[in-house]
């Protein structure tokens, strides 16, 4: 991994960006125009369902997932439609900024004293010019 080059989705919850390999992700949705149907008696962080061209997709708000303070739903949300063993989920973020291409060497261990996030989300922390994003383990943050 060292010398390959990934291309990583780069996206924000609350002030923090946070990056998810490019492969990992189906599809990128504006929020506007989206119905969320809630479900009674899921879990906090899921806030509720989508119709996505016919299949039932359920939807992670990232920032109940970290333990951001909630905020109110704004047409300039993104969707991310991640798919994790077969089954596509949708990632509920503040804004999608771009595609980064990083080498594998500028991606390195989370340090042991991360605050924040739980460190088991955490795959690595890449550095990207002069910014560094938070590399998510999207199966972990999923189940």
């Amino acid at each position: 991994m060292m010398d390959e080059v990934v291309q990583f989705v780069v996206f924000k919850v609350g002030v923090e960006e946070y990056a998810i390999p490019i492969l990992k992700v189906n599809e990128i949705i504006r929020l506007k125009g989206i119905n969320i149907t809630q479900v009674p008696n899921t879990q906090k962080q899921i806030v509720g369902i989508i119709n996505l061209r016919g299949e039932v997709v359920p939807i992670i708000d990232l920032r109940l997932r970290f333990g951001v303070p909630e905020k109110k739903l704004e047409s300039n949300d993104r969707i991310i439609i991640v798919n994790i063993e077969d089954k596509n989920i949708g990632l509920l973020v503040d804004s999608v900024s771009e595609v980064a291409e990083i080498e594998g060497a500028n991606i390195v261990p989370p340090p042991d004293q991360i605050s924040g996030i739980d460190s088991r989300y955490i795959t690595g922390i890449a550095k990207y010019h002069d910014r560094i994003f938070v590399v998510l383990d999207i199966e972990t943050i999923t189940t």
